[in-house]
């Protein structure tokens, strides 16, 4: 899998501006693509699809929405029915009813799968948006450590504030 650069769009709660590449959010709470206690970043590769799956449809809460820098990730793209078939698995991943797989105890279809890939050296995904039809997201597992991807936010001015004093 040659590694690849993106822009990404990531739409947060405003909140947590200072950290805007932090992961915890999913850590804390799971996600289609990690199970509690796995930092993952969730990013759209268009900034429309990163606002519909921020909002999932729901009221629309304010965001924060920062454009990334992604580059040398290994991303499975799973958007790729090649890719799929190489991995063998089909479309039907990306319809896994992964939060009810949770609260039953079971172990989601998505969650197995990133194991494996990152058991390869695959640092995430590319996945079709569930809120956005014809909009792509990625789950990254790995970012600005040793070895992993680099992923820089887009912030020119350094408006982004550095800590949480800002909200108090």
């Amino acid at each position: 899998m040659p590694e690849i650069s993106l822009t990404l769009w990531r739409a947060f709660v405003p909140r947590w501006a200072h950290l805007p590449l932090s992961g915890e959010g999913a850590a804390h709470f799971s996600g289609r693509w990690n199970p509690i206690g796995a930092s993952t970043i969730y990013a759209a590769r268009e900034l429309s699809t990163a606002w519909a799956e921020y909002n999932q449809g729901f009221v629309q809460h304010p965001a924060l929405i920062a454009q990334l820098e992604l580059s040398g990730a290994r991303l499975a793209d799973l958007t790729d029915a090649a890719m799929l078939s190489e991995l063998a698995m089909t479309a039907g991943i990306h319809q896994c009813e992964w939060r009810d797989m949770l609260d039953q105890g079971l172990v989601p279809e998505t969650h197995k799968l990133r194991d494996r890939l990152l058991a390869d050296g695959v640092n995430g995904v590319i996945y079709p948006s569930f809120m956005s039809p014809g909009g792509t997201c990625v789950a990254l597992w790995r970012w600005n450590e040793d070895g992993a991807p680099r992923l820089e936010v887009v912030d020119p001015d350094r408006r982004l504030p550095k800590s949480p004093a800002s909200w108090l």
